[in-house]
């Protein structure tokens, strides 16, 4: 996206630099990254992530501030993870964009998805640091390379962290929440918050409910949970039965950083509302009037999948006929995106996927990307087999 350092690091990589920087990241994060890495990261102009920061905002804001929207999207919450005390706007959302072609050849950036739920606050900053290091980045020959958004920087992005995650409480009694942590792929960002942070991540099914508290255990003791930092994804709950020793409607004596609700109310749910040059069209599969004869250029998508899961790229009729009427409510048909392989690689042109992070405490305020790059159908790992100069990567900017 910057030709100048976009050919200088071409030109300088070597697949040492590379095994090194793998090395890096597993000895940063306490344990192996299980997901693949890119060779590089991506060098944005500034004027073009504003773009996106602005567009995200702007969306974010349509769906908050908006009653209506906020009473449609009740229907949205399933009544048994409806979780009471729920704030006027969510703490962590994370707005993905793809970059188009328009009708004038002018880059775009255009919306996958958003959703209001935690993403790698911690990972991010290690491995967008890590590139930096590595590849000798930060010299005199590439002055200003930044990753952090807002003005933001090593500290000051650490205490807006804390200042959500944390709050006023020790962090003994705050916990990052998630199902089976040591199973999970985004381990590394749970063992990087911990260090970053001081708080303990609790399995799910572990956590004990007294009355309305609740308690983990932890060297033998019963420690008074006050606070939850949630990673825990209620399709995951339900696809792997997970047995809770608490209930989600329950009133508890309990804060929430990032509170749950709205994982439903700012998700696939919310694309069909949003009015913006960057939405693609997109339509609930039980309000579409008649099915495109076009299906090679649209996605089915479930809304509440995470990772991808049963997205469906070039649907054919019978994978629309086979959805239960009952179940279309649950499901998107979303204009599909092309996006354009703007980052030069050995291996050719390779595109890219931009997450905007955002922390929402007094303000809304970006913070972080990340990146996906891919040659494949879809972004994701499954689509990217076997091959290089793909996968999670970080955004580097200067000014234009």
């Amino acid at each position: 996206m910057i030709p100048s350092l976009r050919r200088q690091f071409n030109a300088s990589f070597t697949p040492e630099k590379y095994q090194q920087f793998l090395r890096r990241i597993d000895e940063a994060s306490g344990t192996h990254v299980q997901f693949r890495l890119c060779e590089t990261p991506c060098f944005f102009p500034k004027s073009l992530l504003d773009r996106m920061t602005e567009d995200g905002k702007e969306l974010i804001r349509q769906l908050v501030e908006n009653p209506d929207y906020r009473a449609r999207s009740e229907q949205s919450i399933p009544p048994e993870f409806r979780v009471p005390n729920e704030p006027p706007h969510p703490m962590f959302i994370q707005v993905d964009f793809g970059l188009v072609r328009n009708a004038s050849g002018k880059l775009q950036p255009k919306l996958v998805e958003l959703q209001a739920f935690p993403s790698l606050y911690a990972y991010q900053v290690t491995l967008a640091q890590s590139y930096l290091d590595v590849y000798g980045l930060q010299n005199a020959s590439v002055p200003g390379l930044s990753y952090f958004l807002s003005r933001l920087d090593n500290q000051t992005y650490r205490d807006l962290l804390r200042q959500a995650i944390v709050a006023t409480h020790d962090p003994e009694n705050v916990i990052l929440m998630e199902i089976h942590p040591q199973e999970q792929k985004t381990l590394p960002d749970f063992l990087l918050t911990e260090k970053m942070l001081g708080v303990r991540t609790v399995d799910i099914e572990k956590i004990k409910k007294k009355g309305s508290h609740l308690n983990y255990e932890h060297a033998g003791k019963q420690i008074p949970i006050r606070r939850i930092y949630n990673r825990a994804i209620v399709d995951e709950l339900q696809r792997k039965r997970v047995k809770l020793n608490f209930d989600w409607r329950d009133d508890l004596n309990v804060e929430w950083a990032g509170h749950p609700n709205w994982y439903f109310r700012i998700s696939k749910f919310s694309i069909p509302y949003l009015q913006h040059e960057s939405v693609p069209k997109t339509w609930f599969l039980d309000k579409l009037d008649h099915v495109p004869d076009d299906l090679e250029n649209y996605a089915l998508k479930p809304l509440y999948s995470f990772a991808g899961l049963g997205v469906v790229i070039a649907p054919k009729k019978e994978d629309i006929d086979a959805i239960p009427a009952e179940k279309r409510s649950e499901y998107i048909l979303q204009e599909r995106l092309h996006f354009e392989p703007v980052i030069e690689t050995p291996f050719g042109g390779t595109k890219a996927e931009v997450r905007v992070m955002y922390v929402w405490l007094d303000k809304l305020t970006p913070v972080l990307t990340i990146i996906r790059m891919g040659r494949g159908l879809m972004m994701g790992v499954d689509h990217n087999k076997n091959m290089e100069w793909v996968g999670a990567s970080a955004g580097l900017w200067t000014d234009d």
